[in-house]
């Protein structure tokens, strides 16, 4: 069963050790943003291996709730990026306080 919903999609992930990674798009069905609190991307796998889905992924879920686009824990941003910060983590660069 597929069930159609309205996520952001997610624009751009510059993860590309990420499993789910090809050509820097994210391929996931979707994706989970926050980890205690950080913006990370819950659903980073790394591997070397990549997927041939041809989905675009969107935002299932986010844990930030002090993010000016978290709305009852969804995303309501249009879409999102993801991409490494500073400190090698895996990160909405989208995020917001």
């Amino acid at each position: 069963m597929i069930i159609a919903t309205d996520m952001p999609e997610v624009a751009q992930c510059a993860a590309t050790q990420c499993a789910y990674n090809t050509q820097s798009a994210c391929h996931a069905r979707a994706i989970t943003i926050g980890d205690g609190s950080n913006p990370d991307c819950d659903t980073f796998f790394g591997s070397s291996e990549h997927t041939h889905s041809g989905r675009t992924a969107g935002v299932g879920a986010c844990k930030m709730d002090d993010c000016v686009h978290n709305s009852d824990l969804e995303c309501s941003a249009d879409s999102i990026q993801v991409g490494t910060n500073g400190n090698g983590s895996v990160n909405c660069l989208t995020y917001a306080h």
